[in-house]
């Protein structure tokens, strides 16, 4: 009787614990569900969820090690300046306005403290922080990638542009403070 009693114990315990470690998980998910939007559904897409999972915790991770500020007031001048320059150019030269765009972005993301060598690498180290953006921003720089190979319409560049220009907008924000991770 003591036997049956302490193993009806013992599966007790051990039906708890996997509760509890099943509850940590589906909470972990949750916060990165809320967290990541959209950007969470690419991540577990293909590889599974607890892979997916574990990418977008190692891109909080990779941003966490960033210096990241944000920009200062002339600095978030000059950029804006520079943006509505390049929407100007749009008119005459809406390919050319693409990849200044596109170019401007990078630049932007660097002085904020971004790395910015990769494409993809940019944009998964954006979703950190940004994940509402991240989306467009990979449409924008596909019209520029097709662009760059003569295979979209004035309206694909002209899609790009306003997708750009939300990504823009929300990282030449003065005052907005430095990410935490």
């Amino acid at each position: 009787m003591i036997v049956v009693l302490c193993l009806v114990a013992a599966l007790g315990i051990g039906a708890a614990a996997a509760g509890l470690v099943r509850a940590r998980r589906n909470k972990g998910t949750a916060r990165l569900q809320q967290k990541f939007g959209s950007e969470y559904d690419a991540a577990v897409t293909g590889p599974g969820r607890k892979k997916g999972e574990a990418d977008l915790h190692g891109r909080e991770a990779r941003v966490k090690s960033f210096e990241l500020r944000p920009l200062v007031a002339a600095e978030a001048e000059r950029f804006s300046g520079l943006w509505t320059a390049t929407q100007a150019r749009f008119v005459d030269d809406p390919g050319g306005a693409i990849t200044d765009a596109d170019r401007l972005l990078s630049e932007v993301m660097e002085v904020r403290g971004y790395p910015v060598s990769d494409f993809e690498q940019r944009a998964s180290d954006l979703s950190v922080d940004h994940p509402e953006f991240v989306a467009n921003y990979r449409a924008a720089h596909g019209e520029a990638v097709k662009h760059s190979r003569g295979e979209t319409s004035t309206e694909g560049l002209r899609r790009a542009t306003v997708n750009y220009r939300w990504l823009f907008q929300d990282l030449v924000a003065v005052g907005e403070k430095a990410p935490v991770a």
